[in-house]
């Protein structure tokens, strides 16, 4: 039911956009749902990292794994351990761009039946990196859809995506790609007992989302005949506030347009903000320090203290005729 759930939820949305096709009803999928979704994906987004930056953070905890700066002649290990913001600077980049800790998923296999050997599952990290990085081509690939004129860089990014060449309209390398990648992970998710047994409705729904949102993509541009002018005029009229429903946009594009705007509503929600949080993620933006620098707890609260020798003024002399030491007679 983990599996059958979100996947009959993925392909129910996907036909109730449909309808958008229907008379009167483009104006509610086609401009409506949109800017509802994005103006919900915008203010959840926003409302998730002002909570996350207004958490406190009393200790420092970044997760390390590598020698710490320390003596001379100890070779500090500074991205594993990075001990300045520089340092922190560079794992966030390799965090962010090249997915590094996801290096650290590690398998596990008995070998020779008694012995029990670790590796890195590059599968998985490959596969991660594909989908995530063919999804930021392709969303700037859609800026072809969204400005005019297209700037140089989108003009460029399309014609190296498209390099081979193949087909009409050309396949984009980036789009087989995204897809072949989700569907390993999925594969993955549903090959591996461990994996499969910890999964949830919520691991399974943004898959198939994902999966649903490239395939129907894949068919507007390649099976049914689409008019890309009225597409066109339809994304441009939402980005500059100024709606158009252009007549001959087909039913299979309001479906598409239909599964983006339920993702952008589902992310602030998800496991998908991820993408924001991890510049917050205190066990990867700070610097571990703390045999250098004294951190101060914020959740402490000022204590009103009495001092010894306030303590001593105001006994002095009970102290003197008891014949206790003080500093001052």
């Amino acid at each position: 039911m983990k599996i059958l759930i979100p996947l009959v939820m993925v392909g129910g949305l996907f036909a109730l956009g449909l309808l958008g096709a229907a008379p009167g009803m483009g104006v509610v999928f086609g401009v409506i749902l949109p800017y509802l979704a994005g103006a919900v994906f915008l203010g959840g987004v926003v409302y998730r990292v002002l909570a996350w930056a207004n958490v406190p953070v009393p200790f420092r905890i970044p997760t390390t794994c590598g020698q710490q700066n320390s003596l001379p002649w100890f070779k500090q290990d500074k991205l594993e351990n990075p001990h300045n913001g520089w340092t922190v600077l560079g794992r966030m980049i390799l965090e962010v761009l090249f997915f590094r800790s996801l290096l650290r998923n590690t398998k596990s296999e008995m070998v020779d039946g008694r012995r029990l050997v670790y590796g890195t599952d590059l599968r998985l990290w490959i596969a991660a990196m594909a989908m995530h990085w063919s999804l930021l081509v392709i969303l700037i690939r859609h800026l072809r859809l969204m400005v005019n004129p297209v700037p140089a860089v989108v003009t460029f990014i399309e014609k190296t995506d498209g390099f081979m060449e193949v087909g009409l309209p050309v396949v984009f390398a980036t789009s087989v790609v995204f897809l072949v990648a989700l569907g390993y992970l999925l594969y993955r998710r549903l090959t591996s007992a461990q994996i499969r047994y910890i999964s949830l409705i919520g691991d399974y729904f943004p898959l198939f989302l994902l999966l649903g949102i490239g395939i129907s993509g894949v068919v507007v541009r390649h099976v049914m005949k689409t008019d890309v002018v009225g597409i066109k005029e339809l994304v441009l009229g939402l980005t500059h506030f100024t709606p158009i429903i252009p007549e001959s946009i087909g039913a299979v594009f309001y479906g598409h347009l239909f599964l983006v705007s339920v993702l952008l509503a589902y992310f602030p929600s998800s496991k998908l903000v991820h993408m924001a949080g991890i510049f917050l993620s205190p066990t990867r933006n700070l610097a571990n320090n703390n045999r250098r620098v004294r951190h101060i707890n914020p959740w402490n609260h000022p204590v009103k203290v009495h001092t010894y020798e306030e303590y001593e003024d105001e006994l002095r002399e009970k102290m003197i005729k008891a014949g206790v030491p003080v500093e001052r007679q």
